[in-house]
């Protein structure tokens, strides 16, 4: 049914949990899955040398950021047994970097966090999620978090 799912990861626990349901969709379809990660090359304006410094020092540092998350992610899925591929994208928004993958990449199926280590995200589905739910043809599997609808 799904031959190739796309699961756009950020590092959280979240995203961790999509890999988590990902890889039983994958084994159960005998699915491959792309792993990725979204950077947004120009998160910021300015301008200047200080510009310049701030954008190279928050380059290597998202990218870094990036390369663990998928590393981690990709290794869970490698150790269940699941055919998969990684990267990471640039993209001027996370959801557009997604939307774009997605097509480019001939998924049939978004895996997704409902939302990111983003505080105000967590407010809602999560900006991301959302955003890729109304601007991707392809179906999406949103996992929410363990804790949503918990009372502590």
């Amino acid at each position: 049914m799904f031959k190739h799912i796309l699961v756009p990861v950020d590092g959280s626990e979240t995203a961790q949990m999509a890999v988590g349901k990902a890889s039983a969709m994958a084994k159960a379809f005998g699915s491959r899955v792309t792993v990725i990660y979204v950077i947004d090359p120009y998160p910021f304006t300015g301008v200047g040398t200080d510009f310049a410094y701030g954008q190279a020092e928050y380059l290597s540092a998202a990218t870094a950021e990036a390369n663990e998350a998928v590393k981690v992610a990709k290794q869970a899925l490698l150790d269940a047994g699941v055919n998969v591929d990684s990267s990471v994208v640039e993209a001027h928004t996370a959801w557009r970097g997604i939307v774009e993958a997605g097509d480019s990449l001939q998924a049939d199926l978004i895996v997704m966090g409902s939302h990111g280590r983003n505080a105000l995200e967590k407010l809602v589905l999560g900006s991301v999620a959302q955003a890729v739910l109304s601007h991707t043809k392809l179906p999406v599997l949103v996992v929410r978090d363990s804790q949503h609808g918990k009372q502590t």
